[in-house]
């Protein structure tokens, strides 16, 4: 058979693959969501969702426009909207004009008001402050929608406080969320889970500012050359930098240190960039793949969000038995932190190999209606606005289930 035939068979072979994946994922993900359910009745009356953005975070500018995606969205028909900023300075606030629900109406508007969540399950939602903080009111929340990424986001402490609130709210828990945000803790249980990992080493800046030779010599004999360096609890590949050398590798570790305790250095893989969505609590389930095709040298935050010369491919175009191990894979992971709600896994697809090797999991990820997690759900089946009806139910299920755990002795 001429070369060219043969190629032309495997394209055919693999579109066909991908048309099977997409249906089968299609019809899992309908199966999955029974809008009649326990936890999907909203018994006729409006849900009050809290939507929190903004945060202290160099994330601040990516959570007001998933924000503003999430708020457009939702089903104005079942919950009713309540805008909670978080300025730069960590300031709550809320807007006293009901007009006002977008992210920058609410940050600009001229009728603000102090508000907070107060760790008291007896008040269960937005408390506001009069001035020198005396206790006003409160009005009760079904539930948050914390649409925060990074630090103070996505990394257990506002899970923790809506935790002690008593607010069922949307995404993982305290525990996932913090070992989600720190990629060493991260690792560690990623290979307790059996998934196959970059090679890393990681250190403190307290080490490498006591024994910089030391650390130097020891990255470039169990790693060599390429290395990435990352802070281990930063998002949007800020701080990230590529390491050809010992002079490189030692502007990399400093710019990583200025941002974070922890120092994680990976070797370079040469793969294809792949990403999988994840939804769901006990019994998650896995979207299809798709690419992200890097305009610069690697994805970093310029790319992301500045010359935006990346673009990407959904579905991703890999075989059948790549795809189905990234999917498994997925699921893993999200598995191996706890994970609940929502979360988005990135991976390597090695060339030439198709060696699948696990990268990280975010467990906020972008929520813009044009954002990888929601995209890959839409190349599913599933729309951008039943996305947010399921992760708020999802939210409000796993939050009745931990309500059944005793939190004082009693005989049995």
């Amino acid at each position: 058979m001429p070369a060219n035939e043969r190629r032309n068979r495997l394209r055919s072979s693999r579109k066909r693959s991908t048309r099977d994946l997409q249906t089968r994922t299609h019809n899992a993900a309908s199966k999955a969501w029974n809008p009649q359910s326990k936890g999907a009745r909203n018994l006729g009356k409006k849900l009050r969702v809290g939507v929190i953005f903004g945060g202290r975070s160099g994330e601040h500018e990516v959570s007001l426009r998933s924000a503003e995606s999430v708020i457009n969205a939702i089903d104005k028909s079942k919950y009713e909207v309540v805008p909670i900023a978080i300025n730069k300075d960590g300031r709550w606030l809320a807007s006293t004009n009901a007009a006002a629900l977008l992210p920058q109406a609410v940050l600009g508007s001229t009728s603000q008001r102090q508000v907070a969540i107060i760790g008291d399950p007896t008040l269960r939602g937005l408390t506001r402050l009069e001035q020198g903080e005396r206790l006003l009111s409160s009005e009760p929340l079904d539930a948050v929608f914390p649409v925060l990424h990074g630090t103070y986001g996505e990394d257990g402490t506002i899970q923790g406080l809506l935790e002690m609130a008593g607010v069922p709210y949307v995404g993982c828990g305290v525990l996932a969320s913090a070992t989600g945000m720190d990629k060493v803790a991260m690792k560690h249980l990623f290979e307790r889970a059996g998934l196959t990992l970059i090679d890393y080493d990681w250190f403190l800046r307290s080490t490498w500012e006591e024994k910089p030779r030391a650390v130097i010599n020891r990255i470039s004999r169990s790693l060599g050359f390429p290395v990435f360096v990352k802070p281990a609890n930063l998002g949007s590949s800020v701080g990230i930098s590529k390491a050809i050398n010992t002079d490189e590798l030692r502007a990399a570790i400093n710019d990583a240190a200025r941002y974070d305790r922890k120092v994680v250095v990976e070797r370079a893989v040469n793969g294809r960039e792949i990403e999988v969505s994840i939804l769901g609590n006990e019994h998650p389930m896995a979207s299809l793949p798709g690419e992200i095709i890097t305009g610069h040298e690697f994805y970093d935050y310029e790319d992301k969000y500045i010359d935006t010369t990346s673009r990407t491919e959904v579905p991703a175009n890999l075989p059948k038995k790549v795809i189905e191990r990234i999917q498994r894979d997925g699921i893993r992971a999200f598995q191996a932190i706890d994970g609940s709600g929502l979360a988005r896994v990135d991976f390597f697809v090695e060339r030439p190999t198709n060696r699948v090797i696990i990268n990280e999991i975010n467990t906020m990820p972008g929520f813009t209606s044009i954002s990888m997690y929601p995209k890959l759900w839409e190349a599913s089946g599933i729309t951008y606005s039943d996305l947010i009806d399921r992760l708020i139910q999802l939210a409000i299920e796993r939050h009745r289930d931990k309500s059944r755990n005793l939190t004082s002795y009693q005989p049995s």
